[in-house]
């Protein structure tokens, strides 16, 4: 009699394959980073598209309905002009919005590359733009910003962008050219150098892509910044000639702020700037600690 042959043992079962996180898991950022990311969302959305939301003109000049209180064709009432209240908000978004872009972009983009050139070449290179950094940062900088849309008689966005970007960028500049002193000392960049790279490949495909994370989270706090002293301009009086930028809202919301129904208006301007600036700060502290390996916290 045959015995009954033994069956082949089971092939082991494939390990567990880890459950796959979420893209929010995997961002790894704290629930304030959160929040600043969806304040400042909400503000782009805005600006990009609040023009097209808004109720009526935000130039339309109506004398007889000045100094409305909200209601229902005016949910924020009017101005001493009778323009809509939501509409110039929803306009001002935008110009605040071009501006703070235009501004952080052409700033970030001229440190990084002459911080980077100054710290990388060292030398008579660097001690040139240092020192013009130096002088620029002598300047009390909303002064010089003052000065320079000052000098013109209806000075627009782009006069405006072009002063705040005259001393904008040697902040930038400053951090690149820390972080380009220590990365030329590295490895790879040094490596680079032996196989004859030039200095001017050097600094775009080695240095600049491995110091933006700090550039980063200062161009987030720039953008709050910028958001400021655009307003603080529109307030005295020289930034672009309307009257829906949130600077010149707050101005004329300060003046008659003694009119009866109508101390409300001056919140208005100032809760949309405090709720841009809250958002850039709480984003760039979250992104700080996620980014700068110096500052990063260990999260459960």
């Amino acid at each position: 009699m045959t015995a009954a042959s033994t069956p082949p043992p089971a092939p082991p079962a494939p390990p567990a394959r880890p459950p796959r996180r979420s893209w929010v898991a995997r961002a790894n950022l704290s629930p304030s980073t959160w929040i600043g990311l969806v304040m400042l969302s909400v503000f782009v959305l805005l600006g990009i598209f609040g023009p097209l939301l808004a109720p009526h003109s935000a130039t339309a000049v109506d004398l007889d309905h000045t100094f409305q209180g909200p209601s229902g064709a005016h949910w924020l009432g009017t101005d001493k002009n009778g323009i809509d209240t939501l509409s110039q908000l929803l306009n001002g978004a935008r110009s605040a919005l071009l501006v703070s872009l235009s501004v952080v972009t052409i700033c970030a983009t001229i440190g990084v590359v002459v911080g980077t050139a100054a710290g990388y070449l060292h030398g008579l290179v660097d001690d040139v733009i240092m020192r013009v950094v130096d002088i620029l940062q002598a300047f009390p900088g909303i002064l010089l910003n003052i000065a320079v849309v000052a000098a013109v008689a209806r000075p627009g966005l782009g006069v405006l962008v072009a002063a705040l970007c005259i001393n904008g960028w040697v902040g930038y500049a400053r951090v690149a050219r820390g972080q380009a002193l220590s990365l030329r000392e590295r490895d790879y960049v040094q490596a680079a150098r032996a196989l004859g790279a030039s200095n001017r490949r050097i600094v775009f495909r080695h240095l600049i892509p491995n110091l933006m994370a700090p550039i980063i989270i200062q161009m987030t706090f720039g953008f709050g910044t910028i958001i400021l002293v655009e307003a603080s301009l529109s307030f005295l009086g020289l930034g672009p000639q309307v009257d829906y930028t949130w600077g010149a809202m707050l101005d004329q919301g300060t003046t008659f702020l003694w009119k009866e129904g109508f101390g409300y208006y001056a919140l208005v301007p100032g809760l949309a700037i405090a709720w841009v600036v809250l958002g850039a700060n709480l984003l760039g502290d979250g992104l700080r600690d996620r980014l700068d390996p110096r500052q990063r916290r260990v999260r459960g």
